[in-house]
């Protein structure tokens, strides 16, 4: 396990954080949004996000469950926001961080379609 510290953004920086990542272990997803959007996820600690900015706009479906959030202004999803085992969670798209290609991490699929 390897935590760094990366930057990331929506492409016209309405929404701009810092966060504290491992990207060895990145998921693809299926489900509906997922696999449209192409997103690629590392999931971390809600303590571990820093918003410099975020301008951003809270999209909620199926179970609602998951705040998908996007820059109202370039459409780009940079996070989502969750909970796992009752602790607050950020699903951040790797696509965001900068100087990070994420189609060149080793990625595991996950069946959010049968969720």
């Amino acid at each position: 396990m390897t935590t760094r510290h990366y930057t990331g953004s929506c492409q016209c920086g309405a929404i701009s954080f810092e966060v504290d990542a491992d990207l060895d272990n990145t998921v693809t997803c299926n489900c509906s949004r997922c696999r449209r959007l192409g997103s690629v996820l590392t999931f971390v600690p809600a303590d571990a996000v820093t918003f410099l900015r975020d301008g951003s706009t809270e999209y909620r479906f199926n179970r609602k469950v998951i705040g998908h959030h996007f820059c109202p202004v370039c459409g780009i999803q940079t996070h989502g926001l969750g909970e796992m085992d009752g602790k607050p969670i950020v699903a951040v798209n790797v696509n965001c961080l900068e100087g990070v290609n994420a189609r060149e991490l080793p990625s595991r699929a996950m069946d959010g379609a049968s969720l």
